[in-house]
């Protein structure tokens, strides 16, 4: 998986699928790497030009220990496209990545195609619960809330039945650079998109799943009900909907996007 440069900072980034077919961004979790897309990228592969990357603070990608902000997330974005030299791509961002995505939409429609937002929020909750989480995780790093962060991702029939793929996903979650993980929850805790919305043009697809316990089916149909013309599709399962429920998640999406 290749490191590239962006303004002399480090970010991985894969590429796959056919050249010159339509590209397809995937932005993922907090505390995940662009593996969190290992299930369906081969199968958005056979039709689609995949990106996905690790975003800033995650996996191999740059981790300055500062405050980061939705925006600076978004331009990292921007920025593999122009390295990549697309004018424009379909985004799909899930959770933080999903997040993201708003901000895309608010801030640069010109440059997506189509946005799929799934299993997100347009605002993260009160600040005091992310100020909470970045004090212990400054103190304690990110092991000690690993399990509490996994529990509420999974389904209890998923962990059951897919234990590796749960391990190798908490592996990420530790993984995580503690200053990323601070920066990026500074992001997530001072993001509000709620009442901008409804200037967003780009046609976007909202996905929700039943048994997702981070951000409630509400949380979604309300990004849903806000975006003019958004189409609202739900799906079984848990938070990590492209990894429990990944045939389904890539049939949904592939609806959309055609």
């Amino acid at each position: 998986m290749p490191l590239i440069d962006l303004s002399g900072e480090r970010f991985q980034v894969e590429v796959s699928g056919p050249e010159g077919a339509p590209p397809l961004v995937l932005s993922h979790s907090l505390g995940c790497t662009l593996n969190m897309w290992d299930e369906v990228v081969p199968l958005f592969a056979r039709t689609r030009r995949v990106i996905r990357y690790d975003a800033r603070g995650h996996g191999a990608s740059a981790a300055p220990d500062q405050v980061y902000a939705m925006g600076d997330l978004g331009r990292d974005v921007l920025a593999i496209l122009d390295r990549l030299g697309l004018a424009h791509a379909d985004f799909c961002g899930l959770s933080l990545g999903g997040m993201v995505g708003q901000w895309l939409a608010l801030n640069a429609p010109q440059r997506l195609t189509r946005l799929v937002l799934s299993n997100t929020t347009a605002h993260a909750g009160p600040p005091r619960f992310w100020d909470q989480r970045i004090k212990a995780v400054r103190r304690d790093g990110v092991e000690p809330i690993a399990d509490s962060v996994i529990d509420s991702w999974f389904t209890p029939d998923y962990r059951a039945t897919a234990p590796a793929r749960v391990a190798s996903v908490r592996a990420m979650v530790t993984g995580t650079s503690p200053a990323g993980y601070m920066g990026t929850s500074a992001a997530m805790r001072d993001m509000d998109f709620r009442h901008d919305l409804k200037a967003v043009r780009t046609q976007t697809l909202v996905i929700v799943s039943d048994g997702d316990r981070s951000t409630p089916p509400a949380w979604g149909e309300a990004i849903a009900a806000a975006i003019p013309g958004a189409k609202l599709a739900r799906l079984p399962g848990g938070h990590l909907s492209a990894i429990e429920q990944p045939e389904a998640f890539v049939r949904t999406v592939d609806g959309f996007l055609g």
